[in-house]
């Protein structure tokens, strides 16, 4: 079936913010006195805010009630928002606004679809706000990836069929999410050569748009 629209996942697909979120979370940790470094952080990829605390706490000495969790996820984020007030259209990847305007050129619908409860502002501050057909993200959506809740949010929003949307991901969460919700995927970055994935690049600059539609 052709590619009608083509899904975005944003962080490390359209821009990079992983660093920000390594900053933050590390910050965190420090001042819980809990061993937190890259590889540790390289297990958070794609995944919602609470399982990235979870993951963090294994390592913790101590224990967390449920609004300690909270709170600590809460002053996560505030660190990590804090520094998105560096974020410009220069953070955008490679690539990334090529394809972008290469699949409106042609007529393919396009959407942004993250966990992320910050995308609204990812986008705005990239200069991004204006170019999908339409948005979901973690404001929208009860379950995280792997589970498709956002994909299938974003194709709804767009009216076409899953099967005829095209998924682009760099994080293994979001490639099974995709096979979840019955959409092709082309897996990027970290995510790249993931057995579920129907095509793989190393970024969105590694790969033209006939590749991409299948054309």
């Amino acid at each position: 079936m052709a590619v009608r629209a083509v899904i975005f996942d944003l962080d490390g697909v359209l821009v990079s913010t992983d660093e920000f979120h390594y900053r933050a979370w590390q910050r965190l940790a420090d001042e819980e006195g809990i061993p937190f470094d890259r590889d540790a952080n390289n297990r958070l990829r794609g995944v919602g805010r609470m399982q990235c605390l979870e993951i963090m706490l294994e390592r913790s000495p101590r224990s967390y009630t449920p609004n300690q969790k909270a709170a600590l996820a809460d002053r996560k984020n505030r660190y990590y928002r804090e520094s998105l007030t560096a974020l410009s259209p220069a953070d955008v990847l490679p690539g990334a606004w090529e394809v972008l305007r290469g699949l409106k050129a042609r007529g393919v619908k396009v959407a942004v679809a993250s966990s992320s409860r910050n995308a609204p502002d990812i986008l705005r501050r990239t200069g991004l706000a204006g170019v999908p057909d339409a948005t979901a993200d973690g404001n929208d959506i009860t379950r995280s990836k792997p589970d498709p809740e956002v994909f299938l949010a974003a194709a709804r929003r767009l009216g076409v069929a899953p099967a005829e949307c095209l998924v682009v991901e760099d994080a293994a969460s979001g490639v099974e999410a995709a096979a979840a919700a019955g959409m092709p995927c082309l897996a990027v970055g970290a995510a790249a050569g993931h057995p579920l994935a129907n095509l793989s690049a190393a970024d969105l600059a590694s790969i033209t748009l006939d590749d991409i539609l299948g054309t």
